[in-house]
């Protein structure tokens, strides 16, 4: 009787629940393959490896941790978009 309760009390739950509004996968998509992909490449061409921090940044790293932060600011915008 009460596993009956419970399935019932799921059901309308399901019945009533509303849409995804989250893109939570194109969010980690996007900074993963996207953003973090084009700042290794950023920093390579710099001649520096990402994820290391030198004792001093030189220009060519700032402006590519400029270009990630723009990148993983328009990754969040995904994250808000309706998923189907």
């Amino acid at each position: 009787m009460k596993f009956k309760s419970i399935g019932i009390i799921l059901v309308l739950l399901a019945a009533t629940a509303g849409p995804a509004v989250a893109g939570p996968i194109g969010h980690a998509i996007c900074q993963t393959a996207g953003c973090n992909g084009i700042a290794v490449a950023c920093y390579s061409a710099a001649g520096f490896t990402f994820g290391v921090a030198p004792p001093a940044a030189p220009p060519a790293i700032i402006a590519c941790n400029t270009a990630l932060g723009a990148c993983m600011a328009a990754c969040a915008a995904v994250a808000f978009g309706p998923t189907p």
